[in-house]
């Protein structure tokens, strides 16, 4: 027994509520066993239950054993004195407080305790993946979307403690989410810190001359540091130089990496394609606000890399003749990795709710993620249609099933109260 097993079989009323007595024999009535409480203080609040011919409202406490009272000095603290019931796994002592005491060790199924063993001792893939079969399309349809709001929610707090550093500047904040993003996991922090370097402000008087853009960006990440015997490179770094001590621009000093990875992922070949998409667009999350489709949101990241680097993936390395385009699954990475957790933040942070609706109903118009854990899911025969579903799925894995959360889990829910009668 676990006190946070104790909690959820109280919340849940998962015991034999007939005939209930205190540890001094009076009878007790629950009438609400009250709200849990995550701050400090009681377990449950606001709660109401008859002892004897007196009704009582205030707090719960839980404990496994009765002594743990004395042993946590809840005497002592003033959280506790609204408490009106003390529910206990196992009456070892009698509290030095006259609180009612209700014992619960003889009253709670067997099967569910070992239901919540079996789930806590499994170590495969997920503690469930034996029943997660048996629990119904509406239950897991319904806990996806609270995954998936719940993922974008914690993006959103992010967010918002990057608006306060930015006096609530919302392109501003998009620009430095989108450059991490083009940066993909290696070189998303070198990224990131380069944007927040350069203000958007600087870009938008440099945004008609391609090769400053380039200049500013490439040169901000170390990549012009080196001499060069190409042209192109040379008359880059020339222009960051020049840039460079016009706006007193600090480098960020975050190396970029290009080992062990495709070429077309190269931080020269993204920084690129991120200098020309800032060249097409201006005010580009204001655009994305009002879109009414993801295809016009798909469209606005087709951009393609200047001539040059049809020929290059380094500076000084020519090579054959390849497009450097913003491939499809790129684009629907940025999408859903930065302009849908934005959006969402947008509509909670203003409280529009068609903000936040239009993200839900895109991120169900992408492709789905395939990884090691949306794979893991479809072989159990999970569906993983679209990327509402894998960012669902990558949220349970990660902040439930990694943490034997099965308690605050719909579907460990499920499964543990199954056939069970309280």
């Amino acid at each position: 027994m676990t006190e946070q097993l104790l909690q959820f079989i109280w919340q849940f009323q998962y015991y034999n509520k007939g005939h209930l007595t205190s540890t001094k024999g009076e009878e007790i009535q629950i009438l609400n066993t009250g709200f849990h409480n995550s701050n400090q203080g009681p377990d449950f609040l606001n709660a109401r239950v008859k002892v004897g011919e007196t009704t009582l409202a205030g707090s719960v406490e839980i404990h496994i054993n009765a002594s743990e009272w004395d042993v946590h000095k809840h005497s002592n603290d003033s959280n506790y004195n609204n408490v009106i019931l003390h529910v206990v796994w196992n009456n070892d002592k009698i509290i030095g407080v006259d609180i009612p005491t209700l014992e619960l060790s003889s009253r709670v199924s067997s099967v569910l305790l070992l239901r919540y063993e079996k789930l806590m001792l499994n170590r495969h893939f997920i503690p469930c993946q034996d029943q997660i079969m048996r629990v119904n399309e509406f239950t897991f349809t319904a806990w996806k979307h609270r995954l998936y709001v719940e993922r974008l929610q914690e993006r959103g707090t992010v967010i918002a403690e990057k608006l306060k550093q930015n006096n609530n500047h919302w392109e501003e904040i998009f620009w430095q989410l989108l450059a991490r993003n083009f940066g993909i996991k290696i070189n998303s922090g070198a990224f990131e810190s380069m944007a927040v370097s350069i203000p958007l402000s600087i870009l938008a008087k440099h945004k008609n001359q391609l090769h400053q853009l380039e200049a500013m960006l490439m040169g901000q990440c170390g990549l012009l540091d080196k001499d060069f015997t190409d042209d192109y490179a040379i008359m880059l770094k020339k222009e960051y130089l020049f840039l460079q001590k016009k706006y007193d621009l600090q480098p960020t000093h975050m190396s970029v990496y290009f080992l062990r990875m495709r070429p077309a992922n190269f931080p020269t070949i993204r920084l690129s394609q991120l200098a020309k998409l800032v060249h097409n667009s201006s005010h580009l999350f204001s655009i994305i606000k009002e879109s009414e489709s993801l295809k016009e949101v798909e469209k606005l990241f087709e951009v393609t890399a200047n001539d040059y680097w049809h020929y290059h993936y380094l500076f000084d390395e020519e090579g054959e003749f390849k497009k450097k385009i913003l491939g499809r699954q790129m684009i629907q990475n940025i999408i859903l990795n930065t302009v849908l957790p934005a959006l969402y933040a947008y509509g909670w942070y203003h409280n529009a709710e068609h903000y936040k609706e239009k993200a839900l109903l895109w991120a169900t118009q992408l492709l789905p993620e395939q990884n090691f854990i949306t794979k893991g899911f479809s072989a159990l025969g999970v569906k993983n249609k679209t990327a509402f579903d894998s960012q669902a799925l990558i949220q349970l894995k990660n902040q439930y099933c990694n943490l034997r959360r099965c308690l605050d889990c719909a579907v460990g829910n499920k499964i543990l109260k199954e056939d069970i009668v309280a």
